[in-house]
Parts: C-alpha cells; structure tokens; sequence
C-alpha cells in the first residue's frame, strides 16, 4: 500500500468533515477443516457534526480493514436530522427487534444524557442536549440500529 505524505504528515482524502467512532470490534472464529478461520467485525458510527450520521458494520480478516468497510458503508448511508438550539425537534420511541429506545428534547445546556452506544450516536449527529433511555436489550448494536431508525422519523416527521 502507497501512501502520500506532505510536508505535514500523511495525505488527508477530500472527507475530512466527517468524524468516525469506533463502537464495538468483535473477534469472529469460524471452525472450517483444517482449523479456525479468524476474522473481525466492526460497528462504526460516522458523522459530521452538523445533522448527518450514519452506521456501518464492516468485517474483514484484519481489525483495521474491518474499521474502514464500516466507515465506507456509514459514509454512504447517511441519514439527515433537523436540529433546534442543539437538540431534537420532538420526543421519539422506537421498537425495533429487542431494543427499546425512548429520545427526548433537552433544555440548553444540560448536555447529552445517555447510555454508551445511543451516546456514540447523537454525538456524532451533532446533538448537544438530549435525554435518552434505554428500555430493551442490552445488545449494542441492536441499540444503535433502534437509534438511528429513531433518528430517521424524526426525519421524516418534520
């Protein structure tokens, strides 16, 4: 692999404004003849900050090419959200699977309010208070999917 560097450290691609958490690696073993087959899976949120995040989970041999289908996939799939004074326009329950996830709008100031892989979520979208809770399953990715379809009615409801 070829990589570019300048003056200042390595070459950056055009997606700069884009910011991506890590949320979860797992390591897969497969048992086929002759052994174990190992690989890894990765959930990755992306988002720029400003109303756009998206999900992707990526599997590959390597932890580090797992990371990057994630963050390719999430790039592709980005849901839009209206934002107001830092927070979400209305109050928002989703089922979706085992997870339960309630969001709801936060006066300024009292900051983002919330479990681990909902945090990853609205942090990367941009929203700077909210109050959230987690009602179902304790699976993190099913909470993370169950985040997004939340934040994608809110999308839709404008």
């Amino acid at each position: 692999m070829i990589k570019n560097f300048s003056k200042n450290g390595p070459a950056q691609s055009g997606n700069d404004e884009f910011s991506e958490k890590v949320v979860r690696v797992s390591r897969v073993s497969k048992k086929r003849a002759g052994g174990s087959k190992i690989s890894f899976s990765a959930i990755v949120v992306v988002g720029d900050k400003k109303g756009k995040v998206g999900v992707g989970l990526g599997k590959a041999p390597t932890v580090s090419l797992a990371v990057a289908k994630g963050s390719a996939y999430a790039k592709r799939h980005l849901v839009e959200i209206t934002l107001r004074k830092g927070t979400i326009i209305h109050e928002v329950r989703v089922k979706r699977g085992a997870a339960k996830i309630l969001l709801k709008p936060a006066p300024e100031g009292s900051g983002i309010i919330a479990g681990g892989s909902v945090r990853a979520v609205v942090e990367m979208a941009g929203i700077k208070n909210i109050s959230s809770k987690i009602l179902g399953t304790g699976n993190q990715a099913s909470n993370i999917y169950a985040t997004l379809e939340a934040l994608k009615q809110l999308s839709v409801s404008q």
